[in-house]
């Protein structure tokens, strides 16, 4: 994966773009491999095999005209200038907020829009891309896969055979800290491909770095943490921002100077101009600490200090406090009553005594209480219909603020009128030209989706701005509008 931590076709590119086809399979030579090669045609199969779960898991494919033509236009120069020039790629942009990146064998490639929509330029797509076809051109999925499956065989087989379980359990981490080294070796050396084939198509080799900043600091925007967390991770599959970032400038200045290649970045910001931003509609909006469905009509708001994060399974939220809170929605047409599907066996360690039946804004509702695994639980299931909406608070410290932050959410509940579901609308990218004595601080301010007070820390990112930096005028950037 191309993501830190954490294209058409599908998003159907159908055309050849450089003589590279897009949307295909990698052809299927007829005859024995090579002394060492797995038989021709297993990295194509195992693609194919993947590719609907890849889809599927990641919010279906994203097709958007403008986002197309940007991730179009480089590919050809990318493969021309590749260590495998004659291969084939069959590139999908994903319906997904997320920022990430990656491959699977026989030349599928992956892009999701929320990757799109924080690059600058058509040279930190180009990085993207390159990264992960370095990965394809070195059988890095293939590889890994092996790796994993020899670590996995490993564990079992220390488990069953060493008797000291301290010693077991010292041999699988070291086992386990192997295959993630193994891993994060097969990153950087994608990353130094990748910035090689960068150079050699013409595009500024330091874009890959850039962009690796900028991912990075996206990362601490949406989990809050900051730039203070920087222990390391000894099992992360991928090395740390900062060692890529490192590498990637040191071959960078291998192969070019800053300012020599080309980036682009008027013509990219053309083509994302209106492309969706954050959420799907169909699975509901956050705006700051509220997550609204206007489909389903529903909304509800968590105290000041939660992060709320929105995915297809559930709506999940936490703090610092180590508070986590998931909310979803259960079919109930099963069940009479709203207590006989509390206590139906869904909730272990539930507190029978705790199960109460009440009304929320008008609404009916089940509340109960559970312990289990040193894990406090405190539950509400909401019924409108035949769908109970469920809110699950855990915390290992359940105190007085655990309770008030449950209370305050679950309150929060309520069915949204016919005005507010009519002025729901999607987050786009709005791309707009900088005038004289625009500053980062003026322009934020037009900004939505956010809390006002990260406004500013959004726009810096997504624009690769500093505040109380001079923008020159004429400079293009993005807004993030509704």
């Amino acid at each position: 994966m191309f993501a830190g931590r954490r294209i058409a076709a599908p998003v159907l590119l159908s055309a050849f773009v450089a003589g590279c086809q897009l949307y295909g399979s990698e052809p299927i030579s007829i005859g024995t491999p090579a002394p060492g090669q797995l038989r021709p045609s297993l990295a194509n199969d195992l693609g194919a095999r993947e590719h609907p779960r890849v889809v599927a898991t990641y919010g279906g494919v994203y097709e958007d005209p403008g986002a197309e033509r940007a991730v179009a236009q480089v590919v050809g120069r990318l493969v021309a200038a590749s260590d495998d020039p004659s291969r084939t790629y069959r590139v999908t942009i994903l319906n997904s907020p997320a920022v990430n990146a990656f491959a699977l064998p026989g030349g599928y490639l992956y892009v999701t829009r929320g990757l799109l929509a924080l690059a600058n330029d058509t040279s930190e797509v180009a990085a993207v891309l390159a990264h992960e076809m370095a990965h394809v051109t070195a059988n890095h999925a293939i590889e890994r896969q092996q790796r994993a499956e020899a670590t996995e065989l490993a564990g079992r087989v220390l488990s069953n055979v060493v008797r000291n379980p301290d010693q077991a359990r010292a041999a699988l981490v070291s086992s386990q800290l192997s295959f993630a080294r193994f891993s994060q070796v097969q990153e950087l050396k994608a990353d130094v491909i990748g910035v090689q084939t960068l150079a050699r198509a013409g595009y500024d080799p330091f874009a890959a770095a850039r962009f690796l900043n900028t991912m990075g600091r996206f990362s601490d925007f949406q989990s809050a943490k900051g730039d203070s967390n920087t222990a390391p991770d000894f099992l992360s599959s991928h090395p740390s921002t900062p060692e890529r970032v490192t590498l990637a400038v040191r071959a960078a200045r291998q192969v070019g100077a800053p300012g020599i290649g080309e980036r682009d970045r008027d013509a990219y910001l053309t083509k994302i101009d209106g492309m969706l931003f954050g959420d799907d509609p169909l699975e509901g909006f956050t705006r700051g600490r509220s997550f609204l469905h206007k489909a389903l009509g529903i909304g509800f708001t968590v105290p000041e200090g939660f992060l709320l994060e929105n995915s297809p399974e559930a709506v999940l939220a936490s703090n610092a406090a180590g508070t986590a809170v998931r909310f979803d929605g259960a079919d109930l047409t099963k069940f009479d009553t709203l207590t006989s599907y509390m206590t139906s066996g869904w909730i272990n360690g539930l507190i029978p005594q705790s199960v109460r039946e009440e009304t929320i804004n008008g609404l009916p509702a089940v509340t109960a209480s559970a312990i289990t695994d040193g894990w406090s639980f405190r539950i509400a299931v909401i019924r409108i219909g035949r769908t109970g909406y469920r809110f699950i608070f855990a915390s290992r410290n359940p105190d007085d603020a655990f309770m008030r932050a449950y209370e305050q959410t679950v309150q929060s509940f309520r069915q949204l009128t016919p005005t507010e579901r009519a002025r729901l609308r999607p987050l786009r990218i709005k791309i707009i030209r900088a005038d004289a004595g625009d500053t980062a601080e003026k322009l934020a301010i037009g900004m939505s989706g956010v809390e006002a007070a990260r406004r500013l820390e959004l726009f810096s990112i997504l624009n690769q701005v500093e505040p109380g930096a001079s923008i020159p005028a004429g400079t293009p950037l993005k807004l993030i509008i509704d």
